[in-house]
């Protein structure tokens, strides 16, 4: 099966985008990074000690190119910031769901999709297809309460 990087760079492909040093390291710190919710100052942090030249204009543009092939996903945790993350789920799939604490600002991630019924009943009343969505929980964690 393909890895992560295999993927990534056969969507840039398909998509007419080649896959300069830069963006490799950028693809790189992502894949590297799976399962953390990153800025994109911290991603430019982390590629920068890999490939020092790097401008942090090319990192928010290159992070753009990934959300719009679906690579990556934009959480929004209502603090100023967007994080990312790898995501390479297909079109079906839905995002997983995201905890957090207001208090540590930590980032818990809940894999079930718990939402099944909600779907159905609003696809039926309102005759809507629901494609995604997005549920983010705002609480205290274990380990601040």
């Amino acid at each position: 099966m393909e890895n992560y990087f295999d993927i990534i760079k056969e969507k840039l492909k398909a998509k007419g985008f080649k896959l300069t040093p830069q963006r490799r390291s950028i693809v790189d710190t992502v894949v590297g990074t799976t399962g953390r919710h990153l800025s994109i100052e911290e991603i430019y942090n982390l590629v920068k000690q890999s490939c020092p030249e790097i401008g942090l204009a090319t990192v928010y543009r290159t992070v753009q190119i990934l959300d719009d092939i679906n690579v990556v996903s934009k959480l929004d945790l209502n603090d100023g910031c967007l994080r990312y993350e790898l995501s390479l789920n297909n079109e079906d799939d839905h995002n997983h769901h995201h905890l957090i604490c207001n208090n540590c600002g930590v980032v818990i991630e809940v894999r079930e999709d718990l939402l099944d019924m909600l779907e159905e009943t609003i696809e039926k009343n309102y005759d809507f297809k629901i494609k995604d969505h997005d549920l983010r929980v705002f609480g205290i964690c274990k380990n601040c309460k």
